[in-house]
């Protein structure tokens, strides 16, 4: 490695730690005092309470990421050219992609981090953030056995184009209460209702009790007389290990849990809400090339951070743009998932935008 390029990356990689750990800790210390009367209030114990934020770092870092590669890119160039070195560099016959080419490298690893911390790291915390706070929550209630192992407002998306609607789940027992199914056909449209005061999973079949079903014809209006059974043995796929797993948000997901969710939905025909998983999906895959993109649009401001207004004219316009980036993203997703754009397109658009935007300034200046 040249000296220029040690000399380049060592200044974006502090840059770049010191603007994550400063992010990192006001996060935390925003949060905590944001909830600070009812961490005294429940007398929260200090190993457990370091142990929920420390799950809190990885969904942190995905987040703060790209700023913290923007920063580092601004600085680091901006110094350079302030310091009169970029002019040196352009003498001697260096372009502007080999001048940044160590910071374009650096941002590329971020987003390869950022992907994996992204997919192994954040399910499980998120999954260990929910568990402290139902730890905490129970302590300070003072319940104890199956209480602390329900699970209350439960609503996933089965198979068969099935809605179910649970008022509560009891993972110990394999046991529902306040049940409501809502099942509809190819599209989407009401076909059958059930209505059970509970349920339970006993030798691979749910058994409902006091269930009540109704009809429905295709105008959604109510056909026969509602069926009255005491008992009823229920041809329901889903096991209660499969409630559980599909009650975890997407976003919360892996990628490859996503995807197989997404196959096992399939088969149900539910376009819309398939859509949506499949904008969910993708959006894991893209998000994590966010460093690298604001990074190609950050550089070419960069080189004109030479005096004092014009750099903090630079400097806002660079964060503005980054700002940008983030609404037509938002924008982008929300029409994936309304169905007017096909979902990896919706994804994506930003991207193709703004490093196409990155790359064409970088050309002028070079």
């Amino acid at each position: 490695m040249r000296i220029l390029d040690r000399y380049v990356l060592n200044s974006m990689v502090k840059v770049f730690l010191g603007c994550v750990l400063v992010f990192l800790m006001l996060y935390v210390i925003i949060d905590v005092f944001s909830h600070l009367d009812e961490i005294l209030k429940q007398k929260t114990d200090i190993s457990l309470l370091s142990i929920y934020y420390l799950n809190f770092l990885p969904l942190i870092f995905v987040q703060v990421a790209p700023f913290a590669c923007l920063l580092g890119c601004l600085y680091t160039l901006g110094i350079l050219n302030r310091n009169n070195e970029i002019i040196a560099m352009r003498t001697s016959g260096l372009s502007i992609f080999h001048i940044s080419k160590t910071i374009i490298i650096f941002a590329c690893l971020v987003s390869i981090l950022v992907f994996l911390v992204a997919d192994k790291f954040v399910p499980n915390s998120e999954i260990n953030k929910q568990r402290i706070k139902n730890q905490i929550r129970a302590s300070a209630a003072k319940t104890q056995g199956k209480e602390q192992e329900s699970i209350v407002n439960l609503s996933i998306y089965g198979l068969k184009n099935r809605l179910f609607f649970i008022n509560k789940f009891i993972i110990a027992d394999n046991k529902m209460e306040g049940i409501t199914i809502l099942e509809h056909d190819e599209s989407a449209n009401l076909r059958k209702k059930i209505v059970a005061s509970s349920g339970e999973y006993k030798n691979g079949l749910w058994h409902f009790y006091e269930c009540i079903t109704y009809f429905f014809d295709k105008d959604n209006r109510l056909k026969g007389s509602p069926i009255y059974l005491p008992e009823q043995l229920m041809d329901i796929t889903e096991t209660p290990k499969d409630f559980l797993k599909q009650r975890q948000k997407p976003e919360f997901m892996s990628v490859a849990q996503l995807n197989d969710y997404i196959l096992k939905l399939s088969q149900s025909k539910a376009t819309a809400v398939i859509r949506n998983l499949k904008v969910d999906l993708y959006q894991r895959i893209f998000m994590p090339l966010t460093s690298l993109v604001i990074v190609i649009v950050g550089i070419p401001f960069s080189f004109i951070m030479r005096k004092r207004a014009t750099g903090l004219s630079s400097l806002g316009i660079a964060i503005m743009v980054g700002f940008l980036y983030y609404v037509v993203n938002a924008l982008s997703v929300a029409f994936g998932k309304a169905g007017f754009m096909p979902p990896i397109l919706a994804v994506s658009l930003s991207h193709i935008i703004f490093l196409g935007l990155g790359l064409y300034l970088i050309g002028e200046f070079s």
